[in-house]
């Protein structure tokens, strides 16, 4: 029987470890260190560090969209202030304590062999956020939607950038500036 527990501490380790230090620079010997688990447990859970790796991207993944997703809809509103709320909460995750940058950018980075599993993960993780961003678009009822959607999602990913590089404090609420200029052009 698998021991659900151990599974789920190995992978919350191997998170925080591929969070700080990057993936290339966390060795499956300091994940079952820090774990505390023997290296059996570990691969018993994970049969290598690629799978290891892909689950992380993929809690990631999940947790990330659950969380702005649900924040994004927590400010309600119209459509457009769903849209710039987006940006808010940008702003709120990159003040958060625990905030280390974007997971999908770092291993995009590292990766980037575009046939990478790990590149795909993070690729296909930066489809869904262009996609939902459109979608908040498709809600407005504008002009140019199309072009407005991914103008916005550059938008995202640069304060997301500028943030990660800089530590831009203003880099969400200029990213939300410009937005809203946008989206009153073109509405």
């Amino acid at each position: 029987m698998v021991n659900k527990s151990k599974k789920e501490q190995i992978l919350r380790v191997a998170s925080e470890l591929f969070n700080k230090q990057g993936i290339r620079a966390t060795g499956v010997d300091q994940v079952v260190a820090e774990s505390k688990v023997a290296k059996m447990t570990l691969y018993n859970h994970f049969p290598s560090k690629d799978e290891l790796v892909l689950s992380y991207l993929k809690r990631q993944d999940e947790q990330w969209r659950d969380w702005f997703e649900s924040s994004v809809d927590r400010r309600g509103g119209t459509p457009q202030n769903r849209l710039l709320a987006v940006y808010d909460v940008l702003g709120e995750w990159f003040v958060a304590p625990d905030f280390t940058g974007c997971a999908f950018i770092k291993t995009a980075s590292e990766f980037s062999d575009d046939n990478h599993p790990y590149f795909v993960a993070s690729h296909q993780y930066k489809v869904y956020l262009r996609d939902y961003i459109a979608s908040l678009v498709e809600q407005c009822n504008v002009k140019q939607s199309q072009m407005l959607a991914s103008t916005l999602y550059m938008l995202v990913e640069g304060a997301i950038m500028t943030y990660m590089l800089q530590t831009e404090p203003e880099a969400a609420v200029h990213a939300r500036e410009a937005a809203q200029i946008l989206i009153q052009q073109l509405s």
